[in-house]
């Protein structure tokens, strides 16, 4: 498997979507890097020499914020947000959804739980 940046990247899969396999870079950005850099989108990830390896990784080390840099950023925005006691800084607190409508498309994140008193769900050994 090849490694860029400490992460590995699948074999198989054409490099354009094995770069998207690193945390920050996506489908735009990837396409992106490898037009700056000439390689083939259409290359297989293993098929790459080291020299383009090198070429890649150099181009993402010096133009993208990827990995942990960007995870340590982003946790520190949201912290950042829970300090001065925003809307959505409050919504992450409670881990509760941000956007759209909150009241009813949250399942994802509160659970399945139902609020009213005939829409809880009964396991199937229950009689109703």
């Amino acid at each position: 498997m090849p490694r860029i940046l400490g992460i590995n990247i699948p074999d198989n899969k054409k490099i354009e979507y094995s770069l998207q396999y690193i945390y920050g870079i996506g489908q735009t950005a990837s396409a992106v890097i490898l037009r700056s850099v000439g390689v083939d989108p259409n290359k297989r990830a293993k098929d790459l020499t080291a020299d383009e390896m090198n070429k890649i990784q150099k181009l993402i080390e010096k133009s993208y914020r990827v990995e942990g840099d960007l995870r340590r950023e982003i946790s520190q925005n949201v912290k950042r947000l829970k300090e001065i006691g925003t809307w959505k800084g409050v919504r992450h607190a409670r881990r509760l959804p941000l956007h759209g409508r909150t009241k009813t498309n949250s399942r994802t994140t509160r659970g399945n739980v139902r609020k009213t008193m005939g829409s809880g769900r009964k396991p199937a050994g229950e009689k109703t």
